[in-house]
C-alpha cells in the first residue's frame, strides 16, 4: 500500500506525514486520506511529488512490498 510505504520513509527521515505533505507541496491531510480510505488513490502529480521529496522512484512507491 502506498500509504504505508510513504509512513515507512518519513519514519527512516525523521519527519511527519504533515511535514512531506507541506515540504512536498499537497495539500493537508492528502497523504493521511491515501492510507484511510481504499478508494481515495493519488494522482500522479502527487506521487511524483511525494517520490522527488523521497529521492525515490514513482514505481518504488507503488511496487508491493515482498
Amino acid at each position: 500500500m502506498v500509504y504505508e510505504k510513504i509512513k515507512k520513509l518519513a519514519i527512516a527521515k525523521g519527519v511527519s506525514i504533515y511535514r512531506v505533505e507541506r515540504d512536498a507541496g499537497l495539500s493537508n491531510g492528502a497523504i493521511s486520506k491515501w492510507g484511510k480510505t481504499a478508494n481515495q488513490t493519488p494522482s500522479s502529480e502527487s506521487l511524483k511529488k511525494v517520490a522527488k521529496y523521497f529521492k525515490v522512484s514513482m514505481e518504488y512507491l507503488l511496487e508491493d512490498e515482498k
